[in-house]
């Protein structure tokens, strides 16, 4: 994100030089000619773009103070320098009790205005790493956590304090990108770059340029330098997802990374040092994949210097209902026209009781699914029929359309009704049949769309799988270009 200093000032040869000096520090200028202007500029830009803020005092439209005052009763956070003209001391101290970070006197010279700016932003810098940290300290904090995920979390905490580097491991969607947040805003590069590569999604022939970056002419179409996620990551935190899916070559170059802290640009002549701090992701068994000669071991040790494995949703069945109930509050706020507000006690006992083999991510879509389907403001056992189904078939019972679904406890029917989506059998060729995994009708008996259908066999896929994109589409009869965009399409999370 470009930072951007706003320029709130009447006269347009004061912006100008204002301008100038900005873009001399490597930021970028925005110019406003009154404070009417500046509110506007505040809401357009997106939250934190604004870095600081250069505002004249007196201005025919609306004065600087009255802007200090719509920031403060908007409670935006950002540093505010004034510029006033000589003989206005007593209306820069209002300013300054208006919450004003320093004040500067027409005309102000370069060397004057830079200090005040990079003093703003190093204050603004060190207050985003406190809130930073604050808020990874909490997301770290066990007390309130499943007795699966506290050991987990209380780790988590000890390797956040230091720069180890931290391998995560676990299922597809139980957090990992998560925990790996929390990670890092509780740490002390919090507040700094946190850059997040999936390598599984890198083209196989740009991955190194991509991570390492490359020199001008490099390669073909290669007509700009480019930094490269490791330059861009620089004093920060980068996340290697599906770290087991990088190339021989690519292994090579991120184990002298770890080793020496330098990168090899392609097509460079120089080596470049970098200060990243290294967290990795996999859902494979990366033990497995060194014993079969795919990952180098000496990699995978530098990478597994402090190991972390999240358990599975299905473990940690008493953190389901406060997910459950969060995702339900994202989602209604983004569905502006669903009556949903909140959740039925039966709803979620409906979903505890169900073995979530897509973990945190098959929970999500489920909540979205039926906030955007629910037409009450309490989504009961009822809105969640593909669940019940699957529930009531069970892993190794034929479901029939004929016959009630029985619940886990053997109960004939759950929550007293049969569910309302049929779940179909699967010709498997040989006369044999088994269970579908997924509804083939909807609740009113149809046949679903094929979308909806693809959509759901992608993500059972994805599940069986464990995430390994080449298996994936290889089993589905697709490219992998091609995996990646329909589960774009249709929002199936890679983690």
């Amino acid at each position: 994100m470009n930072r951007v200093v706003l320029i709130v000032d009447d006269d347009p040869i004061q912006r100008r030089l204002v301008e100038a000096q900005i873009e001399r520090m490597g930021l970028r200028p925005f110019s406003c000619n009154g404070g009417r202007a500046a509110i506007r500029a505040l809401d357009d830009h997106r939250p934190g773009e604004i870095c600081a803020v250069v505002l004249d005092l007196m201005m025919p439209d609306q004065g600087g103070e009255e802007v200090l005052a719509e920031m403060r009763r908007r409670r935006l956070d950002i540093p505010v320098i004034v510029q006033t003209a000589k003989g206005s001391i007593d209306t820069v101290v209002e300013a300054m009790r208006a919450g004003a970070f320093d004040f500067v006197v027409k005309p102000v010279s370069p060397d004057k205005l830079r200090a005040v700016i990079d003093s703003a932003l190093k204050m603004r810098g060190a207050t985003a790493r406190r809130t930073a940290r604050k808020d990874g300290v909490a997301r770290l904090d066990q007390s309130n956590a499943s007795p699966a995920l506290g050991p987990v979390l209380a780790a988590a905490a000890k390797a956040a304090r230091s720069g180890i580097p931290v391998l995560l491991s676990g299922e597809t969607g139980v957090g990992k990108e998560w925990l790996a947040d929390a990670i890092q805003a509780g740490g002390e590069r919090a507040g700094a770059p946190f850059v997040k590569v999936n390598c599984g999604a890198l083209p196989a022939d740009l991955v190194e340029s991509i991570l390492f970056g490359h020199a001008k002419g490099a390669f073909t179409d290669a007509g700009q330098p480019h930094e490269g996620k490791f330059v861009e990551a620089h004093g920060g935190t980068l996340l290697l997802d599906e770290i087991g899916e990088l190339s021989a070559s690519a292994q090579v170059k991120l184990l002298r990374v770890l080793q020496d802290g330098v990168i090899d640009p392609v097509g460079g002549r120089l080596a470049v040092k970098t200060d990243v701090r290294i967290i990795s992701a996999t859902n494979r068994d990366l033990a497995a994949a060194v014993s079969a000669g795919r990952f180098r071991e000496d990699l995978y040790y530098r990478l597994n210097a402090f190991e972390l494995t999240v358990p599975p949703l299905r473990e940690r069945r008493s953190e389901i209902a406060k997910l459950a109930r969060r995702f339900v509050d994202r989602y209604v706020e983004m569905e502006l026209q669903s009556p949903v507000r909140h959740l039925a006690a039966d709803a979620i006992a409906l979903l505890r009781a169900y073995d979530w083999p897509g973990n945190i991510r098959q929970l999500e879509n489920a909540i979205h699914r039926a906030v955007v389907l629910g037409e009450s403001e309490s989504l009961t056992a009822e809105d969640f029929p593909q669940i019940a189904a699957l529930i009531a078939a069970g892993p190794d019972r034929l479901a029939s359309s004929s016959e009630p679904h029985s619940d886990p406890a053997g109960n004939g029917t759950l929550n007293g009704a049969a569910p309302s989506v049929e779940v179909h059998a699967n010709s498997l060729g040989n006369g044999r049949m088994e269970p579908a995994d997924f509804a083939l009708r909807d609740q009113d008996g149809e046949v679903r769309r094929v979308e909806e259908v693809e959509a759901d066999l992608i993500r059972l896929a994805h599940a069986h799988y464990q995430g390994r994109m080449s298996e994936i589409a290889r089993r589905l009869g697709i490219g992998r270009s091609t995996l990646y965009r329909k589960m774009r399409e249709y929002k199936i999370d890679a983690d």
